[in-house]
């Protein structure tokens, strides 16, 4: 029984000091102005367009965590099922919010991309989507807002100031 609790204690603090180290990352969703922000550290690292969802499907408000992440991801959607390439409106890659049935997702309408489009999810585009997904982990946290706050204002406009790479219009 000592042995477990020295262990417990070992592993607790090892993973302190671990932590300590670790990148703190935070995905920032601002519907009105159909951006998502990455920040490390709190630092805005990188800025891109996206469509979110209509006014009949509007995006959800609230704070929720990137849950999963799936390559070239399969579209169910009842008596129909697309699975990965040019046809799947997923586009390449899917990363869950924690909220059944919601994520961020590429796309294969990237036109749509600045609009109120969607069935609530967000929707970036392919290549976006792809480096996007490099950067995040499972557990991030994201907040998608549908009010901009003083923090959310920030985060923009920190962002357009110190040319956090924002990604532009074109590609896929």
């Amino acid at each position: 029984m000592q042995t477990i609790k020295i262990l417990t204690i070992l592993a607790a603090a090892a993973s302190e000091v671990f932590a300590e180290g670790a990148t703190t990352r935070k995905l920032i969703i601002s519907i009105p102005d159909r951006k998502i922000a990455l920040l490390e550290d709190g630092r805005v690292v990188k800025v891109y367009p996206i469509a979110v969802g209509k006014h009949s499907t509007p995006s959800p408000n609230g704070n929720f965590h990137i849950a999963s992440r799936v390559v070239k991801p399969t579209w169910f959607q009842p008596g129909k099922i697309v699975p990965p390439g040019p046809a799947n409106p997923l586009g390449t890659r899917w990363m869950g919010l924690g909220y059944k049935g919601y994520g961020i997702h590429g796309t294969n309408r990237p036109r749509s991309i600045g609009t109120a489009a969607s069935h609530g999810c967000i929707r970036i585009r392919n290549q976006d989507v792809e480096e996007l997904f490099n950067l995040v982990q499972v557990g991030d946290p994201v907040d998608l807002v549908t009010e901009v706050d003083s923090e959310v204002a920030k985060a923009f406009v920190e962002s357009e100031v110190a040319g956090a790479g924002v990604a532009a219009g074109g590609g896929q």
